[in-house]
């Protein structure tokens, strides 16, 4: 990644990742003889539109698009994964860029960050890279590591708070019991939690501009990447075996003759609960 000269408040270059996941409304379901995930019912994962708007926040308060910053949203998937960036540049990202290879199907986290970090590379000189603190769909948090290692770039993660003051960005991470805070030199990566911010949500400007916005879609031959490093072939894990989870059973009903409070407890006793 390139070196940036520390200018008080200038533009801010931020790719945000955003990512197409199964709508938490619905059950999972997974598909085929490698057990994928069905995406057929997805959306914009509700995680990574708090990093979304940490971006936003901060190129706001330089100007916005008028003061020469930019927020491009990046995802990674099939065809229907451009719905995710479709709503990221509703909301107000500048521009979209879209990974999109049949091949990429079944590519784990590794496999994921390695051509995430290749999208990026392709867009030149980037200040921040800002993730959510999961994905909605694998919740391994690791995405953000393996990301920082194959940019070069100092990360700070889980921050429930964001600013960038000349090239030094500062986030707080709040633990159980005590918050800290750290900096890091820009370039740097960032993936912010659900207690950053309240993201904001698309209005019908909003929606309309989006409409002139570039998206732009490339292939892993655009970025260089073979087919054998991603997918099932390039991943390091693998689902070996799947089953769907049990139907719930018929709970326990008290009716109330004078004694519910006695048999309450007998259940409970039995079930070893008190």
């Amino acid at each position: 990644m390139t070196q940036r000269t520390a200018v008080e408040n200038s533009a801010l270059n931020i790719v945000v990742l955003v990512k197409y996941v199964p709508d938490a409304q619905f059950d999972r379901q997974l598909s085929g003889a490698a057990h994928a995930l069905d995406r057929s019912e997805s959306i914009l994962s509700e995680l990574d539109e708090y990093a979304l708007e940490a971006a936003l926040a901060l190129t706001d308060a330089r100007g916005g698009v008028k003061g020469g910053n930019t927020v491009t949203a990046l995802t990674v998937g099939p065809a229907s994964a451009a719905v995710a960036v479709k709503k990221s540049l509703q909301i107000g990202a500048t521009q979209g860029l879209h990974v999109c290879d049949d091949a990429l199907a079944g590519s784990d986290a590794w496999a994921t960050s390695l051509v995430l970090a290749a999208a990026i590379k392709s867009l030149g000189p980037v200040d921040l890279v800002i993730t959510g603190m999961a994905s909605t769909d694998g919740e391994t948090s690791i995405v953000p590591a393996q990301l920082s290692a194959r940019l070069g770039l100092p990360q700070i993660t889980f921050a429930s708070a964001l600013e960038v003051d000349g090239n030094t960005v500062t986030a707080r991470r709040d633990g159980d019991e005590f918050s800290e805070e750290i900096q890091a030199t820009l370039p740097a990566l960032v993936s912010v939690t659900d207690q950053a911010n309240d993201p904001r949500y698309p209005n019908f400007k909003g929606i309309l501009a989006a409409k002139k916005k570039k998206v732009t879609t490339v292939s892993l031959a655009d970025l260089g990447i073979s087919a054998d490093a991603v997918g099932h072939a390039g991943s390091l894990t693998k689902v070996t075996a799947a089953a769907e989870r049990p139907a719930r059973s018929a709970g326990t009903i008290i009716t109330d003759a004078g004694d519910a409070g006695i048999q309450l407890v007998d259940f409970l006793a039995a079930a070893k609960l008190i």
